[in-house]
């Protein structure tokens, strides 16, 4: 029975740990403060509370590494940095807890009201959104606001990252993936009273330390997009000065389908800004192009690119490669790279004669431009890399060539775009779809 109150979210240089820890201890409950390592400057603890250090150390046991061995109540409360106690909020929290279905029950501290939001975890496309409002029977994904949150003990050691910081947001995303409803009261803590203003160095020191904090639970987490409930994106995945997310793809299956995931959003992004530039630049230099394979696939099914795809492929007749002046420069430099204002590069691919552009130097998600030329009426090329879908086709699929969606931007396509794509992936390819290589993995496979 009983609670035991536990502090994590504080910051060493300038916290009310010894404050949070003397009310709540005063009750009196068992307090534990929790840290990779001791507070520096040393914090003063009242009687009834210690500190817990969750780094291990090779001169300690084990044991004293392991917070679930050391809260030995049904109920653990989690209590942010400056809240105070206030007699018996606690019990009909508890109270709550245990009469109704919610897993976690939050009630506000100080005087703001808490915001209830949903929250939704994407684990395969790695998304986290948030949204207004609640869930069905009227209970929270998540909270924004200062809160205490209380639940069952066995319930946050059974999670993944029971501590990770930052804690609620770290505890609401897990109790997404697990369906656990959290319930919210009116009533609130007291908050300690303003200290003095933070200095625009400890401000500035403790905004680092949350954003870092913040990256590495992504990263835990597996999630690399948050969509905020006012629909302002935040993005914890690769960019132009990084590389991709994932590497070499063997199979024509990476490595994120055999662990149950799809493509990453920031690398279908990145894909989708090389699209839009390399369709730019060929339709600025006159170059005629349409999209292929699985990339018109999606295009017709979607608007968009295939959601566990990893490139883009572009068709064009080979005879205008030499209109455009990145194609010209990649053969000036013998198929080396080059890049072009926007850091975008081009070159000739490894695997053949063809073309590929990358995001950036870093990052080498691309777009390959596939030189195809007429033979007697069919469209022909000289590389092939064996693919089912890598076969001549009619030149007059290109005759004209049409306007399609694609990706946020209009991009153009055989005119007859199901028939191309039967003819390429057989019957039934855009009503039935199917992971590039199902010999290795199949989609609705586990």
């Amino acid at each position: 029975p009983g609670v035991t109150v536990l502090l994590r979210d504080f910051e060493d240089f300038e916290n009310d740990v010894a404050g949070t820890a003397r009310s709540f201890a005063a009750l009196p409950l068992p307090v534990l403060v929790a840290a990779e390592a001791a507070p520096y400057p040393p914090v003063p603890l009242p009687p009834g509370a210690r500190l817990l250090l969750l780094r291990p150390a090779p001169d300690r046991p084990p044991r004293d590494s392991r917070p679930e061995l050391h809260v030995r109540t049904r109920h653990v409360a989690l209590v942010p940095d400056g809240a105070r106690a206030l007699p018996g909020l606690l019990e009909r929290m508890r109270a709550t807890l245990e009469a109704g279905d919610a897993r976690v029950v939050a009630a506000p501290v100080g005087t703001e009201p808490l915001r209830c939001l949903g929250l939704r975890v994407e684990l395969r496309e790695w998304t986290a959104r948030y949204g207004p409002g609640g869930l069905a029977g009227g209970s929270c994904g998540a909270v924004e606001g200062a809160a205490v949150l209380l639940l069952r003990t066995r319930d946050l050691f059974n999670l993944s990252f029971p501590l990770a910081r930052p804690l609620p947001t770290a505890l609401f995303m897990q109790a997404a993936l697990r369906g656990w409803g959290l319930r919210v009261l009116p009533e609130a803590f007291p908050a300690a009273p303003p200290a003095l203003p933070a200095s625009p160095h400890n401000r500035w020191k403790a905004e680092s330390l949350a954003g870092a904090r913040r990256r590495r639970l992504m990263r835990e987490l597996g999630i690399k997009r948050e969509v905020l409930a006012d629909g302002r994106e935040r993005w914890y995945g690769c960019g132009k000065e990084t590389a991709r997310c994932f590497g070499t793809v063997h199979a024509r299956t990476p490595q994120y389908l055999l662990a149950g995931r799809w493509t990453p959003p920031c690398c279908l992004r990145a894909l989708r800004e090389t699209a839009r530039h390399v369709v730019e630049a060929l339709e600025a230099a006159g170059v005629r192009y349409w999209l292929e394979g699985g990339s018109l696939l999606g295009a017709v099914r979607l608007r968009d690119i295939i959601p566990w795809d990893y490139d883009v492929d572009l068709g064009i007749y080979r005879e205008d490669a030499g209109k455009c002046r990145w194609l010209q420069e990649v053969e000036a430099a013998g198929g080396g790279a080059v890049e072009d204002a926007e850091g975008f590069v081009w070159e000739k691919a490894a695997e053949g004669d063809f073309y590929r552009v990358h995001y950036s130097r870093a990052n080498r998600l691309h777009v390959d431009l596939w030189p195809f030329y007429p033979r007697a009426g069919v469209m022909t090329k000289d590389t092939w890399l064996g693919h089912p879908q890598d076969v001549e086709f009619p030149e007059g699929f290109l005759r004209p060539r049409v306007p399609l969606p694609f990706a946020g931007f209009t991009a153009m396509a055989p005119n007859n775009a199901r028939a191309f794509l039967e003819l390429k992936f057989g019957p039934g390819a855009v009503e039935n779809p199917e992971y590039p290589n199902p010999a290795v993995k199949r989609l609705g496979q586990g």
